[in-house]
């Protein structure tokens, strides 16, 4: 099986809003809801988890229904980080009976515009690698600091590539990484590739979206409702 996992149990803090991005409206629908459609009608994903705080899960079994899908959707717990919130997510799957030759992939649901094409490029890419992560090129200059005051080196920008979500995982490979890795360790995971590689998987790139944004800021979910409002 191919197995969805979408993050949803994130609060938003840079947003200013009073309820957690992914849950904004957007053209009568709330943010999660535009990947959890792309997902749930992708033909090579047959089951979709949603890692959800207990007091948003009513809600978003609400827009589950709506979908009208034939799928199984399950739920799960978020963790003290986000990294704790894919191990519960991977556990919440293994119940749901995930079997190691599973591919699990992993998504933000903060991410609405992921499409077909890129959800199928990575599991696709599961065949020959242990995990696929999607990356566009850095097109700005890129220099490193220290303190963020001063220049301390110039980074080469064509060796440099900006890291996306969905990613791929080979679920036994990546559920066993987590399992394998202490508390401690775990806490300082920032992306879900990061654990991958430094457990020693064979990770590979795929060729990201610039349309596949991350909703972090105002400015951000401005332009998401102008894209939208285009596609009227």
């Amino acid at each position: 099986m191919n197995i969805a996992i979408i993050l949803s149990g994130g609060v938003g803090n840079r947003m200013g809003a009073d309820v957690p991005k992914q849950y904004i409206l957007v053209d009568n629908q709330p943010v999660v809801s535009y990947c959890l459609d792309t997902f749930t009608s992708n033909q090579n994903v047959d089951m979709v988890g949603v890692v959800v705080a207990e007091e948003w899960e009513d809600f978003v079994k609400e827009q589950v229904e709506k979908l009208e899908t034939v799928k199984t959707v399950f739920f799960a717990r978020p963790g003290a980080t986000r990294q704790f919130s894919i191990f519960n997510g991977l556990k919440a799957a293994r119940q749901q009976g995930a079997d190691d030759s599973d591919v699990v992939i992993i998504h933000d649901a903060a991410r609405p515009l992921v499409s077909h094409e890129l959800i199928d490029r990575c599991i696709e890419g599961c065949k020959q690698a242990d995990g696929v992560m999607p990356a566009i090129p850095v097109k700005d200059t890129t220099y490193f600091s220290k303190d963020g005051k001063h220049i301390h080196s110039l980074l080469d920008r064509s060796c440099l590539w900006a890291g996306q979500a969905p990613e791929a995982f080979r679920f036994g490979k990546y559920l066993k990484a987590h399992e394998e890795m202490s508390t401690e360790e775990l806490m300082k995971i920032v992306g879900s590739t990061e654990l991958a590689f430094k457990s020693g998987l064979n990770c590979v790139m795929t060729e990201g979206d610039p349309m596949n944004f991350k909703i972090t800021t105002p400015d951000d979910l401005m332009n998401f409702q102008q894209i939208i409002s285009k596609k009227r």
